[in-house]
Parts: C-alpha cells; structure tokens; sequence
C-alpha cells in the first residue's frame, strides 16, 4: 500500500514513520465533543419544574394540616371534649383506662394519616407516565421518534425553533430516485432534490440545459478536472450500459451531474493524475485538492461558498481560454441568491515543483489559496419543501417563532426565508432579523442576547454561532427547539431543551444527542410533534385539576368533620379507592385523548406558566366548594334529612357515611366523564365491598340523592367557566 504525498510515493512504513499521535480517547477533537454531549446537566424539563413545585406545595400543605388536626384532636380527647355516636366522652381522666386511652390515640393518628393520604395525589405519577408513553408512541405514525420520554412534553412548552434550511425547509435530502437526461445520457440521482440550474462561466451566463459547446475548451477541461477531482462523490456507470449512478452529497451530486453534462468521463480524469494533497470541507465552506501533473507541475483546485473563494481569486478565465483580472464585482452571486439559488465557485492555481514542500514538511503542506483563478460561479436549486409555509404559519399563530440557521450566503438564505414565510417582507430582511454568524458571534454577551431575541435568519452561521443563539435564547427564558443533521450540530442539539435531528440524513453523533428524531427531515412534522407536546401538557393539566378537586373535597370534609366531631366519614381505605383506582381511569381517559386544532391556536406555556392556572383554579374551586357544602350538609344533617332519626344511631351513621362517599365518588365520575366507565366498579364497591370499607349497601332513594348530587356538578361547571378569569396569575 502506497500514500500520496506531495510529489513522492512513500511506502505505508514511512507513512507511519513519518507520523506522530498528538491525542487519544476523549483527548480528540472527536473525543472532546462526544464527552460534551454525553454529559447529563442534570436539568429539568419545564413540566418537571412545574409538577415538582405543585407536590412540594401539596406536600407540605397535607403535612402541616395532618399535624395541626393531630394536635386539635389530641387536645380535644384529653381534655374530655371528644364524644362517641351516643354523646358521652371518650376520655375521663383517672377513669378511662391505658387500653382504651391508647386506643383512642391511634384513632386519632390514623385520622391525621389520613388527611396525609388525602393532600398526596397518589394518581399524578401514573398519570403523567402514561400520557407521555401514549403520545410516544402515537407520535411514531406522524414520523416522530421519541428518544427521551420528557422531551413529549416539553416540545408542547416550546416557545421558538432554530430550523436548518437545508433538507428541513427545503428539499434537498428528501428521499427519491429520480432520472436526469442531456447530453445524450441518462443520469441517475438518489435521494436528492438539488439541481444545478444556473453556471456563470467568464463572461457566459448559462442555464443547467444548455450545451457544453457554448464554453470554450480550456475552460470545459479545467472545469470537468476539478469537478472529478475535488468530490467526495462518485460516477458509476455500468459496463453493460444502462443509467449512469451519481453518489455523494446532495451539492457534489448536483455539481457531478452538471460535469456530465458538460462531457465530463469521471473515470478516464481521475485515471490521468494523482491526487497529491486534499484539504476537507472546512468551517470556512471550502474544500481543496491538489493533483500531481505529468509534466511535474501540480494543479490546486478549490470549490465552496462562492463569496468565500471569489474572495481569494484575482483572475478568471474569459471567452477566450484567457486569463484576465477580475473586479470586484459580485452580482452574479446575489443575483443568484436573490433567485433562491445557493451558490458554489470553482477555482485553481497552478504550482510549480519548487513551491512545494520538502518531504519532511509535506505531512503540513497548507494547500495556497491566495491568487486564485476563477473558472465558474455555479446557482444550485434548492427549492422549499411543499406545505413549509403553511406549516411556519401555523407556528407563527400558535406564538412559536421560527428562526433559520443556515451556512448559506446571507443573500440566498433571505431569499429561502422570503419564500417560506419566516421573513414576511423585504422591510424586515434587513439587520437584526436578518444577521451573519460572524456578525452575531462577534457580539458582547449581553447584546447578543438583546440581538438573539429579534433574529429570524442567520446566514453563513458556524456550528458554534447556533450554539451560542441557543445559549443566548435559553437565557433571555425561552424554551429551544433545534434541528440538526451534521456531528458537528451535536453541542447545539444537546444544549438545546428539545434537539431535533434528522433521521435521514443525520449523523449517528446528532442522532445521539438529540431527543426526538424527525424520520422524513421535514419541518411541517415538527410542527405535528409541537401539536403532540402541547395535547400531554393539556392532558396531564385536566388530570391535575380532577386531581386536586378530589383531594380539596376530601381534605376539607375530613379535617372539618374530625375538628368539629372527632371522627371522619371518608376512612383511609375509600379515599386510598378514590386516589389510586378512580384516579387511574380517570388518568387512561385523559392520557388517551388525542391532539385537537385548538391546541395550536393558544400561545407557548413556556417556562413560567404556572401548571395550575387561574383557569384550572377556577374549575377545581366551583367544583370543590360544591362537594365540600353538599357532603358537609349531609354529614352533620344527614340523619334528619334522610328520614334515619329513628334508626340505630350506629346504623344510621354508616348509612349517613356510605351515601357521602358514593356521592363524593359520583360527583368525581361526572367530573371526569370522559373516562372509561367507573361507575361500574363503584357499584361493586359498595354493594359488595362493604365489610372492607366499612359501607353498607344503600336502597333505590339514597342512590337516586348520589346520582342527583353528582349531576348538579355539570350544569354548576358550566355555570363557573362564565366567570371571567385571566389563563394564568
């Protein structure tokens, strides 16, 4: 085996002698940036911040109230205000006995545990489990796969998207086969949109059907060798015939297939020369090669950006085979850009022997990119993908910004912009909105988060330039959303809330370090996952509301009833049925109810939205005031109201009892109607369950006042949404 280097042949021996490791392992550039986005910052999803900071509210609420009724009914026991069902004291001192005293004491313990079971909303865990397992894996049918559980529910949080343009907004890496014909050949791409439909040859403005002829010989020569030569694509073209295969990239397709048409026969080029020295595509947007000529002379080609290698070219080749100055002029590239067309140069120098390197410094040879020639400025289609602008539309109206980061030229990314409606008019294409990365990165960190705020397209912008805007944007309190295919995307899909990589043509590392992978690399299915991530949001808001009604019913009846009587008529069991089995269907209801238009007709929840609104607080308090009035009258009156005044006193109070928990329990179905039948296992429990929770089975009367108490909640719901309340505090 044999490498190329400069003008010598060097065996793989002296290869490896003339070479030295510098960096191993998580020393490399390659380890470095693996560790960076492996790396767990540790921090919380929006929903966390919010469900966190509701249990801790509840928590300590639950706790402080279960000691203070602890404390009120220890008091009111031994000081003899405590009576049973028949009206005489529980406690005599010097009478009542240590058995019985103690007895009493774990009653009233079990009585304050239980005001703890009622605050904890034992069915929020399960319920938000199962809403973000749902949507996963509905959310895979609209080509979203979920790699991190959280990332469901924070995509309903976001508040802007730093979009690629390439392949996301534009065609480029759709999927597809499709054959181009001209020049007496039939051309066959793979998953590729982009076209070269533009070339500026000299003095020559071209479109991508016309005819080699037009272009003189010495131009057509220069031009097919540094096509074939500086590409990482290929040209397959059968023995037997057949279509010719182009691979590569999206771009160096487009330009192999422009060097076909030109008469350019890959395989006899790139068998004439020796490829000496290559130069990979760079964060400048270029990519050079140097080949070793038979007369000992070698040949620098460069292709990239178009204002970036015209800025190192001093001549061009004219309509003459002649090299000539050049100006400065560049209208050619924005008038290309103005047409959505990205624009790539092509240029070379010639080298003579004694301007390369001797063989000790060869392994270092810096190709020369100064006084270049200039043989052509090709305009690459690209168009936007049907449907992008209706889809950044609806982004617009549901308050999520769209923001594109592109390293295209400044003037083709505006236009791109124009065309898919992130920018609206010509007005606003100008700065801030409109901004280079090397404009932006130069910035002082605190105007760059002033400027990042009013960004809406970023041309010509580096990896770390939309690293840096993400950074920027998280600061000024916005929930990020950010798409990327490329590794060196990784360090802003990690840092980003929700990374959004490609699924088909992102890399392996972006892959790893995003959270929902978009499986079609198409931007209206990141607006579907926005959809998704704001229905569990919903969802899990209902459950709460649900949750907290029951438990702010449950917890002022019990605690008013144990201060004022000593007892409590819902027992730790039934209000266990109620938290855990109630609550889990009403958590299945919720969890499974599908995205609705609504939802993208409201504006971003964001960071600071509270999860209990003033909206919810509104429903859950008409409904809780409603139970806890209705229950109370029963509970302290039920006896006269019932007709049960003559019945056994311990008789009547379990019937008094059984009737506020099956109407409490009611009250909870037609709060939560939409779930999948509870009523069907609540007429088993009371019925069938009795010796267990201490109920008794109730006749055709008491169960007709449970139904009637329980529907009164829909008309009295309806009645409580007309009161006008802002969404949140």
């Amino acid at each position: 085996m044999t490498t190329p280097i400069g003008s010598l042949w060097l065996s793989e021996r002296d290869w490896i002698r003339n070479s030295e490791v510098t960096s191993v392992g998580v020393n490399t550039e390659w380890g470095m940036l693996m560790a960076s986005i492996s790396e767990d910052n540790g921090e919380e999803t929006p929903l966390q911040v919010r469900l966190n900071g509701v249990a801790t509210f509840i928590g300590i609420v639950g706790l402080a109230v279960g000691v203070s009724v602890l404390f009120v009914l220890l008091a009111r026991y031994f000081t003899g205000h405590t009576k049973n069902v028949y009206g005489t004291r529980q406690f005599k001192a010097g009478v009542t006995g240590v058995g019985t005293a103690v007895n009493g004491v774990i009653k009233i313990f079990t009585i304050a545990v239980t005001i703890v079971v009622v605050a904890v909303p034992e069915g929020l865990p399960l319920a938000v489990t199962l809403t973000l397992a749902y949507s996963m894996r509905r959310m895979m049918a609209d080509k979203a796969l979920v790699r991190r559980l959280s990332a469901c529910e924070t995509m309903g949080s976001a508040t802007t998207i730093c979009s690629d343009k390439t392949g996301t907004l534009t065609l480029n890496k759709e999927s597809g086969t499709f054959p181009l014909s001209g020049n007496g050949q039939t051309y066959l791409l793979h998953s590729n949109k982009m076209t070269a439909v533009e070339a500026c040859v000299g003095e020559i403005r071209t479109d991508f059907t016309s005819s080699s002829s037009l272009l003189p010989a010495r131009v057509v020569s220069l031009l097919t060798e540094g096509i074939a030569y500086n590409t990482n694509g290929s040209v397959f073209k059968p023995e037997g015939g057949g279509e010719t295969e182009v691979s590569g990239s999206p771009t160096e397709k487009a330009i192999l297939v422009w060097g076909l048409k030109l008469g350019m026969n890959f395989k006899a080029i790139r068998s004439e020369s020796a490829i000496a020295h290559v130069v990979p595509f760079n964060s400048e947007k270029k990519r050079g090669v140097a080949i070793k000529l038979p007369d000992s002379e070698f040949r620098v080609h460069w292709k990239g950006a178009a204002e970036i290698v015209l800025a190192s070219c001093t001549q061009y080749m004219d309509v003459n085979d002649q090299v000539s100055a050049m100006d400065e002029d560049k209208k050619a590239i924005e008038d290309m850009a103005s047409c959505c067309l990205r624009c790539v140069a092509l240029a070379y120098k010639t080298c003579k022997m004694e301007d390369i390197p001797n063989n000790d410094e060869q392994a270092k040879w810096t190709l020369p990119e100064d006084e270049l020639i200039l043989l052509a400025i090709v305009g690459l289609k690209d168009p936007c993908r049907s449907g992008v602008k209706d889809s950044v539309e609806l982004c617009k109206r549901a308050g999520v910004k769209v923001r594109m980061v592109t390293g295209d030229n400044i003037l083709t990314a505006r236009a791109i912009a124009l065309e898919c409606g992130i920018l609206t008019s010509d007005a606003e294409a100008t700065e801030p909105y409109l901004i280079e990365g090397r404009v932006f990165r130069s910035l002082p960190d605190m105007q760059r988060e002033e400027i990042a705020e009013r960004i809406l397209v970023m041309g010509r912008s580096s990896p770390n330039d939309k690293l840096l805007l993400v950074q920027a944007l998280k600061r000024h309190g916005h929930v990020v959303g950010v798409t990327g295919d490329g590794t060196n995307d990784a360090p802003a899909l990690h840092e980003a809330d929700i990374g959004l990589a490609m699924g088909i043509q992102g890399t392996e590392v972006a892959k790893e370090s995003s959270d929902i992978i978009i499986l079609d690399d198409n931007f209206a299915s990141v607006v579907k996952i926005i959809r998704w991530g704001r229905s569990v949001y919903a969802n899990i808001q209902k459950f709460i509301q649900f949750q907290l009604t029951v438990n702010v019913a449950a917890l002022v009846i019990n605690v008013v009833a144990a201060i004022s009587s000593g007892d409590v008529p819902l027992n730790t069991v039934q209000l266990l049925w109620v938290n855990l089995i109630m609550d889990t269907l009403g958590a299945l209801a919720l969890a499974t109810e599908p995205p609705t238009d609504h939802l993208m007709h409201r504006p971003p929840v964001g960071r600071r939205e509270p999860l209990v609104t003033n909206v919810v607080w509104r429903n859950l308090l008409v409904q809780a005031f409603y139970q806890i009035s209705v229950l109370l009258i029963l509970n302290f009156s039920g006896r006269k109201l019932l007709g049960l005044e003559k019945d056994p006193i311990d008789h009547a109070n379990k019937v008094k009892n059984t009737l506020i928990f099956n109407a409490f329990v009611l009250c909870q179905i037609f709060n939560e109607f939409k779930s999948r039948k509870p009523d069907e296992l609540n007429v088993i429990f009371i019925e069938f369950l009795g010796k267990f929770t201490s109920t008794v089975k109730l006749d055709w009367h008491n169960w007709l006042i449970s139904i009637v108490i329980a529907f009164i909640s829909w008309p009295l719901a309806v009645v409580g949404k007309l009161i006008q309340t802002d969404p949140s505090p």
